[in-house]
């Protein structure tokens, strides 16, 4: 299905500003400000040899660490969307891992993994982290971005004595229903009719439902005949009857759509923040916030904020279209003030940060 947009598409995003990856001239005036160490860090997960950049607050005192969870449209530490947290934590007193997702840049392994997997890359990360001798190994969690957040949230429950976990942009529904909510909104702002949408769910429900053993692989195809030339079918992000996979439980998308995020929300015994932009035309905040509502007298440690004008990459765009281009993804970044300080200030009460 290689039109299928990986579960819970990330319009990635970089903080305001160049990337901290740019060379930028130095004037006359400026003032020295604290500086990160970078040291190059591999780990592994099983026989896959992961690579990834860990930044360093400068001094030799232990230090609280974040390890970084990647977005589906984020897989290298290079995408702009991570500068933020390179930027700031460090300077703050935090450490950050953040590293190439398994069969991208230069990390081993193979791309389209299931979550399970991905999440497990990130515990490993966080092992390595506990055995450097400048990390709190008490004081080690995860932050993910969409996608990301997903991941961040069950490798904190596959790793003893994670301290925290941080999901920004992440719904707690089901990858399907993510999706067909994103694929709605994608049509309506590129200015296709509710006719188009309609006809374009119908489509999705029945990928998924051959993807999940519920139809026929005719069926679905058949579906996919009657609307592959339609002028929005590649915004749909759904194959083409011929690429259907013959056996759809190896496929990318079904280990995807297993996943039920609010199940591992339920089962997580360290706190975690979630935050959701209240313009984000990717994911169902509303409906997110209502089970997050529902589920809290059992969550006590679970904290959750709606970000004003932020969208799903908490950036303020003057105009929402809901661009996916690569270039686009690897130069955008987060730009909210107000995510900013909902993040430092939770980081702050819950890892210790000066």
């Amino acid at each position: 299905m290689k039109k299928t947009l990986p579960a819970l598409f990330l319009a990635a995003a970089c903080i305001c500003g160049p990337s901290v990856h740019a060379e930028n001239p130095v004037p006359a005036w400026h003032a020295p400000v604290a500086s990160a160490a970078q040291q190059e860090l591999r780990f592994q997960n099983g026989d896959v040899t992961l690579s990834g950049t860990l930044y360093l607050p400068e001094g030799k005192a232990k230090v609280p660490a974040v390890v970084l969870t990647h977005a589906a449209a984020a897989p290298t530490r290079e995408y702009a969307l991570y500068d933020h947290l390179v930027r700031a934590l460090p300077a703050a007193g935090m450490a950050v891992l953040v590293y190439d997702r398994r069969g991208s840049g230069k990390s081993g392994g193979k791309a389209g993994e299931g979550f399970d997997v991905l999440a497990d890359d990130a515990v490993a990360g966080a092992r390595a982290l506990a055995a450097n001798p400048r990390i709190d190994a008490r004081r080690i969690g995860y932050w993910g971005l969409s996608q990301g957040g997903w991941l961040a949230v069950l490798a904190a429950n596959r790793s003893p004595g994670t301290a925290f976990a941080i999901s920004v942009s992440a719904p707690v529904v089901t990858p399907d229903v993510q999706m067909n909510f994103a694929v709605a909104n994608l049509l309506s702002v590129r200015g296709h009719d509710a006719a188009a949408v309609r006809a374009a769910l119908d489509a999705r429900h029945a990928v998924d439902d051959f993807t999940m053993g519920r139809a026929a692989r005719d069926a679905a195809a058949a579906k996919l005949q009657a609307v592959e030339n339609q002028p929005w079918f590649d915004l749909a992000f759904i194959p083409r009857a011929d690429e259907l996979p013959a056996e759809p439980r190896s496929s990318t998308w079904y280990k995807q759509m297993t996943h039920d995020p609010l199940v591992e929300v339920a089962k997580l015994k360290v706190p975690v923040l979630f935050l959701f932009g209240a313009d984000d035309p990717w994911i169902p905040v509303a409906d997110t916030v209502q089970r997050l509502q529902q589920l809290a007298p059992r969550q006590p440690r679970m904290s959750w904020r709606v970000i004003p004008n932020a969208n799903h990459r908490m950036a303020h765009p003057l105009r929402e279209n809901m661009d996916f281009d690569v270039e686009h993804l690897q130069r955008e970044a987060p730009d909210s003030l107000d995510y900013m300080a909902a993040l430092v200030a939770w980081l702050g009460r819950t890892a210790g940060l000066k």
